[in-house]
């Protein structure tokens, strides 16, 4: 890859002097993808042009105008609303603020109106009407308001997620008489660059770029991007760069100058990548250069900018935006995937408690998938999905060499890197569906058609929980707290009814688990064990999370192995492998600082694996946390159950956000999106081969069909028929509390594959059992027993 740093304006013009055309752009091309190896992004935006008036005399502009009667110089709040909300309506993340620099200071009507509405500036103004597209649509505001002092951007931070200004060119010779900058005295270069490093010094996304082709040398251009480097070594605040080519425009100075051609452009641009290096984001517009999108990506472009599905450009309104879906045509042929984003880039997005203003924290995680692009979808667990929605993306171009290989390496068992699983989670297009396709097929080979299911009953005996874990809905904490819901403490008599009632329809297992509720001990969960157990001595015992065992072990002073031994013999069959949530400890500190580290859960299982106990995995995804965190759990699974084999299936649990207190707070993401949750079943299946051969797909987190959909894409299980599911339903899912055999194997049949009703354990049900379950009797009505008090449940342990 070649290094250009360290090195002068004069040497780089004569190093790619020395290459040829196609070595130029192949070597820009690779540096590109070392850093953005697989995707071209663009960000679906609507323009919003505040204001035209403007103090500069650009010689190329057809943007700014004088002052016309008849003609307001501002556009009005509502009418600014009314652009924003069309583009709200046709799918856009962006708001596009373009105004004229500063226009009060050469325009009498542009101060008068500002004085008509009651502001001392036009940035004053853009601050208010960006805070009301914020507040009436969600959309987040990207600003290019000109050349700006260290107060003004200060006071414009918290109400744009990004900025941006054009350097355009470092060479003052260009403001000289008779230059395309004479007269603007926005125009300096050392204005512009002093705007540009005061953004840097308070942390904001920045957007800048040069305009080529306006009467500046090469070495020019080479001088202007090496400035922008030495900003970007210093602050790393410049999310993109823009090579601009300029096109000339009738009714301008410079309308009969010559543009430049493709081949200048692409030269431009590969020069700025192997300057700017592998992780910088360099776009060129794709309306100014329609057509021309292979010889652009080949130059080292990685983004397409702005698109706008319902507003012209503004600035070169002669030149309509391109297509979409042309566009995504035009990527796919040279192997690359065309991605939606946000204002803000990923790395920002990433790290938002340094970039954006803590009030845009919530839009910004809303709008983001888990790579912080913009989410594709308005689906959230939790929520029904329509049966028509059958493909998730358009799949177009080749799948990815080196997620062929990945691939091909978990098929063969051999464990992945962490930098190949990250891979797959950024399948996109043609390579999600490669990736789904190669779940499926290892699915197949594994465990053939079956699908299998339980019938089982959720018990819940208690939601009274002194951890303040910040995804849970189900916990109300003390009694005397007014949470949503009454807190409820089971009798241990409402707890066998459930159970006997369980089995009496057919049931083979009771999951048990509850909140850690300050009372218990572990004696507590034995009193349940022997009670359940007592009444229906055939009922498997599924219950107790680590969390639960660690706390009970600790209570009654002896290790966890010895806990887990008592347990067992008190009649526990196996344990849910809950409260595993993120195996990543820097997730862990936000979303359950309280709770089992991550090393501990591991601990707490491993021991149950060596007492004999077996039990599930389980991850719950799409909060806070990204891809690189699913790789640590899914290796931490993995080589837990190298050591141990005592996992029997992994199950992916997506987060449901609408009750979440995190959420609530604007502190998270809405649920993994779609494509996301899916990915996660296929992914486990290949990473977690041949380890453990069942993936099981959660219908109250995803529905009928969004089941239907991680079937086809290696997972083999449906899990419980749960009975009285409770936990999701208190986050705020509208899939029910119970989804019966008879539907099971409807959901099953409709995609060609053969229900088996299974145990705990995996094994085929008697057929006393699957006809018990077939004619059940309805749910008899439940009874949420009051909080009982420490010497009640002190009995009860006894």
């Amino acid at each position: 890859m070649q290094d250009w740093s360290g090195q002068t304006a004069e040497q780089i013009l004569e190093r790619a002097a020395a290459l040829a055309p196609a070595a130029l752009l192949a070597a820009a091309s690779s540096m590109r993808d070392h850093g953005h190896p697989r995707l071209v992004s663009y960000s679906r935006k609507v323009f919003i042009p505040l204001t035209k008036l403007c103090r500069d005399v650009c010689h190329y502009c057809t943007f700014a105008e004088p002052p016309r009667r008849g003609r307001a110089p501002y556009l009005s709040r509502d009418e600014v609303l009314q652009i924003a909300r069309a583009g709200a309506e046709a799918g856009c993340q962006e708001a596009l603020f373009t105004l004229g620099d500063k226009p009060e200071h050469r325009y009498r009507a542009a101060a008068e109106a500002l004085e008509q509405l009651g502001y001392p500036s036009t940035l004053a103004y853009l601050a208010t009407v960006c805070q009301a597209v914020i507040d009436e649509t969600g959309l987040l505001p990207h600003i290019n308001p000109g050349v700006m002092s260290a107060a003004e951007i200060a006071m414009l931070r918290p109400v744009s997620a990004s900025m941006g200004l054009m350097l355009e060119s470092a060479s003052a010779r260009l403001c000289e008489p008779g230059k395309v900058h004479h007269g603007s005295p926005d125009k300096n270069p050392a204005v512009r660059l002093e705007t540009i490093r005061l953004a840097g010094e308070l942390k904001v996304p920045f957007t800048t770029g040069i305009l080529i082709g306006i009467g500046e040398s090469r070495l020019e251009r080479i001088e202007a991007l090496l400035a922008l480097a030495d900003l970007q070594q210093r602050f790393g605040h410049i999310q993109e760069v823009i090579i601009q080519n300029f096109r000339a425009k009738p009714g301008t100075r410079a309308a009969a100058a010559e543009e430049p051609d493709l081949a200048d452009l692409a030269w431009t641009v590969a020069v700025a990548r192997l300057i700017l290096g592998p992780a910088m984001n360099i776009q060129a517009p794709p309306n100014l250069s329609p057509e021309q999108y292979p010889e652009l990506i080949q130059a080292g472009l990685n983004d397409w900018g702005g698109i706008s599905p319902v507003t012209p450009d503004h600035v070169n309104p002669e030149a309509p935006w391109p297509a979409v879906a042309a566009l995504r045509r035009a990527t796919a042929a040279e192997d690359k995937v065309l991605v939606e984003r946000l204002a803000i880039y990923p790395a920002y997005a990433a790290d938002l408690a340094t970039w954006v203003d803590r009030r845009l924290h919530s839009l910004v995680l809303r709008a983001s998938d888990s790579e912080g692009y913009a989410r594709m979808d308005g689906w959230s667990p939790g929520v029904p999905l329509p049966a028509s929605r059958i493909r998730l993306m358009p799949a177009n171009g080749w799948v990815d060499a080196g997620l062929r290989r990945g691939v091909a390496r978990a098929m063969a068992g051999e464990r992945l890197d962490p930098a190949d699983i990250r891979r797959m989670f950024a399948a996109r297009d043609a390579d999600f569906d490669y990736l789904c396709q190669a779940a499926d097929e290892l699915r197949r080979d594994v465990s053939g058609d079956l699908v299998r299911y339980v019938v089982n009953r959720n018990i819940n005996y208690t939601n009274i929980c002194y951890f303040r874990c910040q995804f849970c809905a189900f916990s109300k904490g003390k009694t005397g707290e007014a949470l949503r819901g009454a807190p409820y403490d089971l009798a241990i008599e409402e707890v066998v009814r459930r159970a006997e009632e369980a089995w009496a329809r057919g049931g083979t297992e009771v999951c048990m688990q509850g909140g850690i509720h300050p009372d218990y001990t572990g004696a507590t969960y034995l009193a349940i064990c022997r009670a359940v157990k007592r009444a229906v001595p055939d009922l498997h015992l599924h219950a107790f999370s680590p969390l639960e065992v660690q706390q009970g072990a600790a209570t009654l002073g002896i290790s966890v192995a010895e806990f887990l031994v008592q347990l067992k013999e008190a009649g526990l069959g196996t344990l849910p492998g809950t409260a595993a949530e993120i195996l990543d400890d820097r997730i862990r500190a936000i979303i359950c600082p309280d709770k089992l580290s991550s090393s501990e859960w591991l601990g707490v299982v491993e021991a149950a694996h060596r007492v004999g106990l077996r039990t599930t995995a389980t991850i719950m995804f799409g909060h806070v946390e990204n891809s690189e965190s699913w790789a640590r759990h899914l290796l931490a699974v993995r080589d837990l159950q190298t050591r141990t084999g005592g996992f029997t299936e992994f199950v992916p649990l997506p987060f449901v956000p609408m009750e979440a207190p995190i959420y609530a707070k604007g502190r998270a993401r809405r649920g993994p999106t779609l494509r996301e949750a899916v990915l996660m079943h296929a992914v486990a299946r290949l990473v977690l081969h041949p380890l453990i051969p069942n993936i099981q797909t959660s219908w109250v987190k995803l529905g009928v069909e969004g089941v239907k959909l991680c079937l086809a894409a290696g997972a083999n299980d449906l899990g419980g028929t749960l009975m009285n599911e409770s936990i999701s339903r208190a986050a705020g899912t509208q899939h029910g509390q119970e989804l019966p055999p008879a539907a099971m194997q409807a959901i099953i049949g409709e995609l060609g594959r053969i229900p088996m009703q299974r145990d705990t354990l995996y094994r085929p049900v008697s057929p006393e059992r699957e006809q018990a379950a077939a004619g059940a009797a309805a749910l008899l009505p439940s009874i949420q027993t009051a909080p009982q008090d420490a010497k009640a449940l002190s009995r009860l342990a006894v």
